[in-house]
């Protein structure tokens, strides 16, 4: 991986990425908050954290992925209170609507994923280190709740570029603050909440500890990327930076963060109103083209929302598939092919700091290439295509031939299996037109147009090949 150059947020610029430990890579991405069903915004950091994974693994690293669940915050107990809800039930209900997601879309499994009140004992352990070592203090008035004294660390505001004396934590005012730019590490127990003992007086954890804690304790004190949604620069990375450094750990040595997704120019939250959940958006389209439309966008641009931008991501991956499943219906078994002259460029792409946009590039110039190649009956060639073209989308896990989009393991509505029986079907149909087209048998090529047509498939030719949408998929 001595090519890979990544965006390190902490040095502002590209570094090129050379593990801590030789033929390891270690990352830690901060995971769900369950508060809520999860929205396209929740899972994107998710889906392009798993392509790092995926670009790492692929270049030989073994790679240890943890992402945390925070399953005890404000906004949890509130939102279980409003609901007449136990909150211990309220989060591990939405857990699993975070984990249903990251399934339906492909994501790997992380090598762990702990939560926040299974690390209790590892966090009043940080809390007292940082105690002992003049960083924070027990609140004056003996009320149990602990700070971070920020005055007390010099290199404060060095990850998010804040000036120390303009800091806002977005904490309630606390009489008990010996600064106000200080944040919490731990917040005493009030009537009726969850909490657990600790030498300061009952309480539950600030939500900075939680990570500083869990990414230690499972990757060493110093590890290799920290990542997370741009929204997590400051407070919360700048703070678990803070603490961890003050403590003696080395923590992260890069620092990665993707974009929003935005409707109308505004980060989509909950908050705002302006969420699309995971489940509706599988009502509309497949969860394959979902992760597309994902992946195609640089990790660090912005993603604006719009249907049609859906739609059009959506015809753009049922390009590639369509190509892929012609070839194999028409020339054999396609493999994944390594080490051809695209995985190349392709590799090239993905060095440049995860540059999916000129990645994809190359595997629609594949496309384009393999469907001239099978329409001249070069078999050979279309069917190194197809396998270039499963090698590279398989990185991206986009793989039209993997068995996780195959079986309806994707979550979409009806099921993704009986879409790829259709596909196959069409795609065979589509295959005889092309070469009734190819043979002008034009009255040949117009049946099987209207047979499509008549069934409900929309038809059409681009210069990458034909492709199809059910006439449902267009309203």
């Amino acid at each position: 991986m001595v090519s890979l150059h990544l965006y390190d947020t902490a040095a502002r610029a590209l570094r090129e990425f050379h593990p801590q430990h030789e033929g390891r890579a270690s990352l830690y991405v901060c995971g769900a908050t369950v508060q809520g069903v999860p929205h396209v915004g929740h899972v994107r950091s998710s889906v392009d954290f798993d392509v790092l994974r995926r670009w790492l693994a692929h270049g030989g690293l073994d790679v240890t992925l943890v992402r945390n669940v925070t399953d005890i915050d404000d906004k949890i107990l509130s939102k279980a209170a409003e609901a007449g809800r136990p909150w211990w039930e309220w989060a591990a209900t939405h857990e699993r609507a975070f984990t249903a997601a990251f399934d339906a879309l492909g994501c790997l499994p992380p090598s762990v994923e702990p939560r926040a009140t299974g690390h209790i004992t590892e966090m009043v352990e940080l809390i007292s280190r940082l105690i002992d070592a003049g960083h924070a203090y027990p609140c004056d008035n003996g009320s149990g709740d602990v700070y971070f004294a920020v005055g007390t660390w010099p290199d404060y505001g060095s990850l998010s570029g804040q000036r120390p004396d303009e800091v806002e934590q977005g904490e309630a005012p606390s009489r008990g603050k010996h600064d106000p730019r200080d944040f919490t590490l731990w917040k005493a127990a009030k009537p009726g909440e969850p909490s657990w003992p600790t030498p300061w007086g009952r309480g539950r954890p600030g939500w900075h500890l939680e990570c500083s804690a869990m990414a230690t304790h499972y990757l060493g004190p110093t590890f290799d990327i920290h990542g997370g949604g741009l929204d997590l620069v400051f407070p919360h990375h700048e703070n678990e930076q803070a603490q961890s450094h003050a403590a003696g750990d080395g923590f992260a040595r890069y620092w990665m963060h993707n974009a929003w997704v935005t409707m109308s120019g505004a980060k989509m939250s909950k908050s705002l109103g302006n969420t699309l959940t995971i489940p509706a958006v599988l009502e509309r389209v497949r969860a394959v083209e979902l992760r597309y439309y994902l992946v195609a966008p640089h990790y660090r641009s912005t993603v604006e929302y719009s249907e049609g931008a859906l739609a059009e991501a959506s015809a753009a991956y049922r390009r590639i598939e369509t190509f892929v499943r012609r070839v194999a219906e028409r020339v054999g078994k396609v493999e994944p092919i390594a080490g051809s002259e695209a995985m190349g460029a392709f590799a090239a792409a993905m060095d440049d700091d995860l540059g999916t946009p000129a990645a994809l590039a190359v595997v629609h110039e594949q496309v384009r290439a393999g469907n001239t190649a099978l329409d001249d009956g070069d078999r050979e060639g279309a069917l190194a295509a197809a396998g270039a073209v499963r090698e590279m989308t398989g990185v991206l896990g986009l793989d039209p031939l993997d068995p996780h989009w195959a079986a309806g393991a994707d979550g979409s509505a009806g099921g993704d299996h009986a879409r790829s029986a259709l596909g196959a079907l069409v795609g065979d149909l589509l295959g005889q037109r092309t070469a009734a087209r190819r043979e002008k048998d034009f009255a040949r090529a117009d049946a099987i147009r209207d047979q499509l047509t008549a069934a409900g498939v929309g038809i059409e030719d681009t210069p990458d090949g034909p492709i199809w949408t059910l006439k449902d998929d267009e309203s």
